[in-house]
C-alpha cells in the first residue's frame, strides 16, 4: 500500500494550469482593454484573449533565443516570464506603445507572482505528503517546516475522508473550498480514494469539536458534491513530527469502523474500544481463539434468526424481558433459543462472562472476514 502511496506522491503535478493563466489575462483585459496571449517557448498558445493568436511560432522562437527580456516584434510587445531564472512563458501583448509596454510589465509581474504562490503551495503539499508517509528524517522535518513557514509545534489532528469513487476531484475541491479561509490547515491526498486534512487545533478545541467538523465535512460532501463518504480522525498531536501518527490512527479508525461500526459514517480513533485491540491481533491467534471456544464451528454458522436474537439480547444488556418484547416473541421462546445456543456452544449468554466471550468471538469473525476480503 505504501508503495502505491509514494508513487502517487512522486507523480508530476503542474505548477499552474492553463485555466489559471486564462482567468488572469481575462481579468487584465477587462481592466486594460488590451488583448494578450501566453505562449510556451515553442510558440504554442496556452491562453489568449484574442481570436487571432496563431502564427507567432517563428517570432517566439527568435525572441526566446535573444538576450532581451522584452522586445517589439511586428508591432506587438513580447515579454519573457521566468520561473527561478528558467524561461517558462512568453507573454504577447497586442500593440507597441509605451502604455502597452507598462501593461505588459505588470502582466508579467502578475504571472510570475502566481507561479511563486503555486510553487509554495506545491512545496507545502509535497512536504505534508512526505510527512504523512514518514518519508522525512527528523532534522529535515524541522528545517523544511521553518523554510516553508509552518509552525512545527502547533496542535494538529488528521482527518481522513474516504470517497466511494477514485479520483473524486469534485469532493477534493469541495473540501478545499470548505477550508479555504483556514490558511494553517492542509488539504492533500496520498492515494486515489482518500482526502487528508491536517487541521490545526486551537487550545480551546476538544474531540467533540473535531467530531463536529467531521460531520460538517460529511454533510457538505453529501449535499454539495453528491458524494457518499466516511470520515475518520486520529488523536490530537502537539508536534509536526507526529502528524504521521495521527494519520495512521485515522486510517486504523476508518478500517475498524468498516468492520465493527458499519452504521457510523464518522469514526474517531479515541472511541474504537475493543475493536482497536481486535484489529491488531494476528490472524493465526484469532483462528486459535475461535477453535478454543467453538471447536470446528463458528459463531457465524448460526442462522439469521439466531444471530438477530443474540445481537438484540446484547443490545438490551442481557435483559430477557426487554429483548423478548422488542423481538415480539414470548419470553419462554427467547429462553428456549438461549438454551439451544448454550447446548451447542457451552456458553450461557445470560451469564455476563459467557456473553462477553461470545460477543468478542463475533467481532473476531468479522475481523477475519474483512482481512480475507482485502487480501483478495
Amino acid at each position: 500500500m505504501f508503495y502505491n502511496e509514494r508513487k502517487y506522491v512522486n507523480r508530476r503535478e503542474h505548477m499552474i494550469s492553463n485555466q489559471i493563466l486564462q482567468n488572469t489575462i481575462d481579468g487584465l483585459k477587462t481592466i486594460t482593454r488590451i488583448d494578450m496571449c501566453v505562449l510556451d517557448v515553442d510558440g504554442k498558445v496556452l491562453a489568449t484573449t484574442s481570436p487571432d493568436a496563431s502564427g507567432y511560432e517563428e517570432s517566439v522562437s527568435t525572441f526566446a533565443k535573444s538576450p532581451a527580456d522584452s522586445q517589439v516584434i511586428s508591432g506587438h510587445q513580447f515579454f519573457k516570464v521566468y520561473d527561478d531564472n528558467q524561461l517558462e512563458y512568453i507573454l504577447l501583448v497586442m500593440g507597441g506603445s509605451d502604455d502597452v509596454y507598462i501593461i505588459g510589465k505588470l502582466a508579467t509581474f502578475q504571472i510570475q507572482n502566481l507561479m511563486v504562490a503555486y510553487k509554495e503551495r506545491f512545496d507545502k503539499d509535497n512536504f505534508i505528503k512526505n510527512l504523512l508517509l514518514d518519508n522525512l528524517l527528523l532534522v529535515d522535518i524541522y528545517n523544511r517546516a521553518k523554510k516553508l513557514h509552518i509552525d512545527s509545534e502547533a496542535k494538529r489532528v488528521v482527518l481522513l475522508v474516504e470517497t466511494q469513487t477514485e479520483k473524486d476531484n469534485t469532493a477534493l475541491e469541495t473540501v478545499r473550498t470548505l477550508f479555504a479561509t483556514r490558511t494553517r490547515d492542509f488539504i492533500t491526498a496520498v492515494d486515489e480514494k482518500n482526502i487528508i486534512i491536517v487541521k490545526e487545533v486551537k487550545q480551546s478545541e476538544t474531540y467533540k469539536d473535531i467530531e463536529q467538523t467531521a460531520f460538517v465535512i460529511l454533510d457538505t460532501l453529501n449535499t454539495e458534491a453528491m458524494s457518499r463518504v466516511k470520515v475518520a480522525f486520529g488523536t490530537i498531536i502537539s508536534s509536526l513530527k507526529d502528524v504521521s501518527k495521527s494519520y495512521k490512527e485515522a486510517k486504523m479508525a476508518l478500517d475498524v469502523g468498516k468492520i465493527f461500526y458499519s452504521d457510523k459514517n464518522v469514526v474517531a480513533y479515541s472511541n474504537l474500544g475493543i475493536g482497536r485491540l481486535i484489529y491488531q491481533l494476528p490472524i493465526p491467534l484469532c483462528k486459535m481463539f475461535i477453535r478454543e471456544i467453538f471447536g470446528d464451528m463458528s459463531p457465524d454458522d448460526f442462522d439469521e434468526e439466531t444471530l438477530a436474537t443474540i445481537n438484540k439480547f446484547f443490545e438490551n444488556s442481557l435483559n430477557v424481558s426487554e429483548t423478548s418484547r422488542q423481538l415480539f416473541i414470548h419470553r419462554n421462546t427467547l429462553v428456549y433459543r438461549l438454551d439451544k445456543i448454550q447446548k451447542i456452544t457451552g456458553l450461557d449468554l445470560r451469564v455476563f462472562e459467557d456473553a462477553i466471550t461470545f460477543n468478542i468471538a463475533l467481532m473476531v469473525v468479522k475481523y477475519m472476514k474483512y482481512m480475507e476480503n482485502i487480501d483478495y
